[in-house]
């Protein structure tokens, strides 16, 4: 008989069942929650992690959220990142919550759909100023069995500049967490472990994870993605303690700031990947030179900084030119030899400066110098650099204005033929006047307008100006305008040359295009098919300053040129009195003539100059001594004194044939 109060071992059996049934279901119910919040806190961490390091990284992010391309660099960086953190997808909002790029190649459409409208939840919360986030559930291959959505506002000083929509994927994570407590539950002797152990291993997986993910966008937040060098905010804090640790130090410390000189070319003629593994290839020697205690680093697309503590000067300019010459070694590429050159700017601590961003930024100056003196060299920041910049600047400023407000004056030089010396048209010269009214020479102004991507629509607009101007003198005169070699990269003189004898009404006839030397220093056959398109719009072709350029003789054979203009530098020898100058041109002109060309000479400013010409029998003349240049409004004065003269002269002409 049972003891009263007591219970049976049936009922203790059930009691126990039940207790151990509720304390398991309990727990898998405990646990399956702090799964899934573990797992969006991991996803919310991961988003805010992979959207601080867009926004560090991707340079034109902001760009991109208002609806631009991105560029090449940024896309395949995006690429490179996206799979930090699982992130399968994502989406470019900006601040206003309307799509502007997808992680995917899906275009865009107008009506794209805004945040507000896909889902009013997460825009609520934006506008709060938080991020949301939202576990859901997918049907393989579409999408994941579990994924996170996250929406992160992404900020730059303070202010919002784009919202990030990611995807992470944790389906494997969340399989990983069940199935782990699904077998330590399994084990009913350590039930009570396993219930503290499951969500402390959950929580160990997930610290490691983000100790791993941290450590890696620390990583790539100070380092350059493509080469593993450091970039330049990293290089700055690590110059700043390597001055601070010399200071007191007899030796210097040597910022050699390197530039990879027409890298473009091989972007252009091998593509962008080429492009890069000269970088890769060019970064690791650089590495390769460093010793203990110097820094390299990547702080442009083409540029480099390799800082060095040298003993003496002399050790700075020996490791300046083993960085020349390290960069200028050939390497193959895709079956081709590859070569490239430096230019670089060097500054030494502490006679440059003793702060980081000041050395830096001087030995930028110094690289900036060479590279306007040609590049392929090595240059010492001097304090006048920073004058020869703002100079530089204020005439970069001028440019574009001058391009934006109608700035440029078109003056005319006149042309004469020959024997009867008559104006037969003009030659059209660009001018440039700085805001005190100073004349800026052209030999000054061109090549900055070049490098700086202006000279095409300064050549649009010389030409538009110069066949518009030329169209309102007598039909039998021509004008002449300079083309520049830049104007050829662009590939469409032809285009520009056909507007504007379109909107002038100017006849094809009355133009001469001149072209320079310099224009076939690479020259290959796109640059002659251009040249005989110009000659079938009907236009004439006159290679300029002949004789003081590159081998322009194997050209007059292969392409068709009308004319060819003897640079002065011919006529000023004719006053040497070694007599040469006189042998030179007469060897000159008669190779034009026996190539059935029209001969210019160019620079004549006296008579004697002029008698010798006369006996060449040259067909023209241009210089001083028939016309300095002139702006457009004394043309019409210059013609009619041209037809005095020559109405004068008839008569006297008349009776010397009778």
């Amino acid at each position: 008989m049972a003891l009263p109060g007591a219970r049976s071992p049936r009922g203790s059996l059930m009691v126990l069942a039940a207790a151990l049934a509720l304390v398991t279901g309990g727990t898998w119910g405990i646990q399956s929650v702090a799964i899934e919040r573990l797992l969006v806190l991991d996803a919310v961490s991961t988003a805010h992690n992979w959207a601080s390091y867009l926004a560090q990284s991707v340079d034109d992010l902001e760009q991109i959220a208002e609806g631009n391309e991105p560029t090449a660099a940024s896309r395949a960086l995006l690429r490179r990142i996206q799979k930090v953190g699982s992130i399968f997808h994502y989406n470019v909002f900006d601040p206003g919550g309307r799509l502007r790029m997808t992680g995917s190649s899906t275009a865009i459409p107008d009506d794209a759909p805004t945040i507000r409208r896909h889902n009013p939840a997460a825009a609520a919360a934006l506008a709060a100023g938080q991020p949301f986030t939202a576990a859901k559930t997918g049907t393989p291959p579409d999408s994941p069995a579990f994924f996170t959505e996250a929406y992160v506002p992404v900020t730059l000083d303070g202010r919002t500049i784009a919202i990030v929509e990611v995807y992470v994927d944790q389906t494997e994570k969340r399989r990983l967490f069940h199935t782990t407590f699904l077998l330590a539950g399994l084990a009913l002797s350590a039930l009570t472990a396993l219930a503290f152990g499951i969500p402390a291993v959950a929580w160990f997986r997930r610290s490691r994870e983000k100790i791993r993910a941290e450590a890696h966008a620390r990583y790539l937040a100070d380092h350059d993605a493509l080469t593993g060098l450091l970039n330049r905010d990293c290089l700055a804090r690590q110059l700043a303690a390597v001055l601070v640790a010399r200071q007191g130090d007899r030796k210097l410390v040597a910022v050699h700031y390197v530039n990879i000189d027409r890298l473009q070319d091989v972007n252009d003629t091998l593509g962008h990947p080429a492009g890069d593994e000269v970088i890769r290839t060019i970064a690791a020697r650089l590495r390769d030179l460093a010793r203990g205690g110097d820094i390299v680093a990547r702080v442009g697309g083409d540029e480099f900084v390799l800082a060095q503590i040298a003993a003496d000067r002399v050790a700075a300019d020996k490791m300046a030119r083993r960085i020349a010459d390290a960069v200028a070694a050939p390497f193959r590429l895709a079956g081709r030899e590859i070569g490239v050159t430096a230019s670089i700017g060097v500054a030494l601590a502490p006679a440059d400066g003793e702060d980081e961003h000041v050395l830096i930024k001087s030995a930028g100056l110094a690289l900036h110098m060479c590279k306007a003196a040609g590049g392929n060299g090595i240059r010492y920041f001097a304090p006048e650099m920073d004058r020869e910049l703002q100079d530089r600047l204020a005439l970069e400023a001028t440019l574009r204005a001058a391009v934006a407000n109608d700035g440029f004056e078109l003056y005319f030089q006149p042309v004469v033929g020959m024997p009867h010396e008559r104006l037969i048209g003009f030659e059209a010269l660009l001018r440039l006047r700085s805001a005190d009214g100073a004349a800026i020479s052209p030999a000054r102004f061109i090549p900055v307008a070049e490098e700086i991507g202006l000279i095409d629509r300064i050549g649009a607009w010389v030409l538009g100006e110069a066949c518009r101007t030329a169209a309102t003198w007598p039909d039998y005169l021509r004008v002449a305008v300079n083309l520049s070699a830049a104007q050829f990269a662009a590939h469409h003189v032809r285009d520009t040359v056909a507007a504007a004898l379109a909107a002038s009404g100017l006849t094809p006839g009355r133009l001469e295009l001149e072209i320079t030397e310099s224009l076939f220093m690479d020259a290959n056959s796109g640059i002659m098919d251009e040249l005989r398109s110009l000659k079938a719009l009907g236009v004439s072709i006159a290679l300029d300053d002949f004789g003081t350029g590159y081998s322009s003789l194997s050209y007059l054979w292969r392409f068709p040129f009308d004319k060819i203009k003897i640079d002065r530098a011919f006529v000023v020898a004719l006053d040497d009195a070694d007599g040469n100058g006189e042998t030179v041109l007469r060897a000159i002109v008669g190779l034009g003539r026996s190539l059935g060309l029209q001969v210019t000479v160019e620079g004549v400013e006296t008579a004697r100059q002029l008698a010798f010409l006369r006996e060449l029998r040259v067909h023209q003349i241009q210089g001083f001594y028939f016309g300095r240049p002139m702006p457009a409004r004394e043309v019409a004065a210059a013609i009619m004194a041209d037809f005095h003269r020559a109405s004068a002269a008839l008569p006297a002409e008349a009776a010397r044939r009778a």
